[in-house]
């Protein structure tokens, strides 16, 4: 009977023993897992922050190449408004320059004329419904060259007869046999005359 308490007891300490080494050695491994956990959680951390950062770099960089692009397509359409504005400023100036030749050169086609009749003679005299208008003498105090059909060359005191006066500048008159239209401004008036004699005495022989 002792014996076999002798022998019950050495088993049950041998278990104890290998109980206790066995706890050990799973303690062991359960804190190595724990600590490798603990490792992949930190890569995880690690990575995640990495890839967060990235995310946001090449999102800012996108957003910056985008503005970019908008910058460079404003810049162009500023520029093309640009060009178009000075285009139609300087149409329109030629288009006001050209409205100030027209308005002050002379309309032959537009500007009033004095009826004549012509007698058999050849003489020409106004016409009835004229009521023989008055023409006038003007001396010449400035040179004008004729640039254009319709214009009348003048020297300085050249004395024409001046046969109606546009309100454009110009007047209509005739000077050394030739008629024609000049500047206003560049012959004074000396004397007024019917415009009957006027003739008479530019067409007598």
């Amino acid at each position: 009977m002792r014996q076999e308490f002798e022998s019950q007891a050495t088993e049950v300490i041998r278990r104890q023993s290998k109980f206790r080494e066995a706890s050990t050695e799973s303690l062991a491994k359960l804190k190595n897992a724990e600590t490798r956990l603990s490792e992949l959680k930190s890569s995880v951390l690690v990575l995640g922050k990495e890839a967060t950062d990235a995310m946001l770099s090449v999102e800012e960089e996108q957003q910056q190449i985008t503005f970019q692009k908008l910058l460079t397509m404003v810049d162009a359409e500023r520029s093309y408004h640009q060009n178009v504005v000075s285009i139609l400023e300087k149409l329109h100036s030629e288009m006001l320059v050209e409205e100030q030749l027209s308005e002050s050169s002379p309309q032959s086609s537009n500007s009033p004329r004095v009826l004549h009749d012509t007698t058999s003679n050849g003489t020409e005299h106004p016409a009835a419904e004229d009521k023989s208008p008055t023409y006038f003498i003007a001396k010449v105090m400035h040179s004008f060259d004729a640039q254009a059909d319709g214009e009348l060359s003048l020297e300085v005191g050249d004395y024409a007869v001046v046969r109606q006066v546009a309100p454009n500048g110009w007047s209509e008159g005739e000077c050394n046999g030739k008629s024609g239209w000049f500047p206003s401004a560049y012959a004074v008036k000396s004397d007024e005359v019917v415009a009957s004699k006027m003739l008479e005495t530019d067409t007598t022989p």
